[in-house]
């Protein structure tokens, strides 16, 4: 009994000692984990304000702060291990082969980092653009190492991988400043079709948000079941597009009424024949 107590107390001094005889490493190190961990937030801080006094594109800002921070993280970590009495060789080492299994693990992360390299150099499009990928639509908000925010006409908030991204289809609504309207409008046979392209194109040539260059044009688009289709088509710039759209499909409802021309409803023939039982 007497045996198994002096045992305890020996391990317990001798752990004593050892935690003193640590303490200073651990303190150390804690003091460097805090004072790095406010230098990374100053540097990227400061190159951030260096970035946007440059006016440096929002997505290539974003990105590079992103991998910054990441790196500069990963160097606080050593130096906090190298601090306890970790050996910095064998640390790497072990840094090597959990890197190669985490990349493995993590073949989607790598794509969409790779993605998110391809998107910042060939710029398909850049924070701010409207934007149709993957089924969603809206405009993008930030572009990071991994994915790519977009926020929807709806105010919703999409994340989108990367590498879906970069390998995907993208379609780019604010690539080009203007845009081109096609609307198909659908009036009755025995509507004047001269009389409808006149106030169709008065509307859109008394709109100042309609660009004269190309100049908007009404084309016969089609003859329908019901309808004789006319092929309304204008330009506008991005900021514009939309409201002269709406205003546009208001405006062709009441003044193509008030001009005499009729829009057609679905309708058949039905012809009745009167025939007797031998015929």
């Amino acid at each position: 009994m007497n045996d198994s107590v002096e045992n305890l107390s020996s391990l317990a001094k001798e752990g004593l000692e050892t935690l003193i005889s640590y303490l200073p490493s651990v303190v150390g190190a804690l003091v460097i984990l805090i004072l790095g961990w406010w230098v990374i937030k100053l540097i990227t801080g400061r190159i951030r304000k260096i970035m946007e006094k440059r006016e440096v594109d929002p997505g290539v800002r974003g990105f590079t702060l992103s991998i910054l921070g990441i790196v500069l993280k990963i160097l606080l970590f050593i130096f906090v291990i190298s601090k306890l009495g970790v050996e910095t060789t064998s640390f790497a080492a072990i840094l090597a082969a959990a890197g190669l299994a985490i990349g493995l693990a993590l073949q989607g992360s790598l794509s969409n980092f790779a993605g998110g390299v391809l998107i910042i150099l060939l710029k398909p499009f850049k924070v701010g653009d409207f934007i149709d990928a993957q089924g969603e639509s809206g405009t993008v908000t930030e572009i990071t190492i991994f994915y790519t925010h977009i926020t929807t006409i709806n105010n919703q908030r999409i994340v989108i991988p990367n590498g879906q991204l970069s390998n995907n289809k993208v379609t780019n609504y604010s690539y080009e400043p203007t845009r081109r309207d096609v609307v198909t409008v659908g009036i009755s046979y025995d509507s004047d079709i001269k009389k409808a392209r006149e106030v169709l194109l008065d509307i859109l040539n008394n709109d100042k948000r309609t660009l004269k260059d190309p100049a908007p044009v009404v084309l016969l688009g089609g003859l329908g079941d019901n309808s004789v289709d006319l092929s309304v088509r204008f330009w506008a710039t991005n900021e514009d597009f939309w409201g002269l759209h709406f205003d546009f499909m208001e405006k062709m409802k009441v003044e193509l009424e008030a001009a005499g021309v009729s829009f057609p409803f679905p309708q058949r023939d039905v012809h009745l024949y009167n025939m007797d039982k031998e015929q």
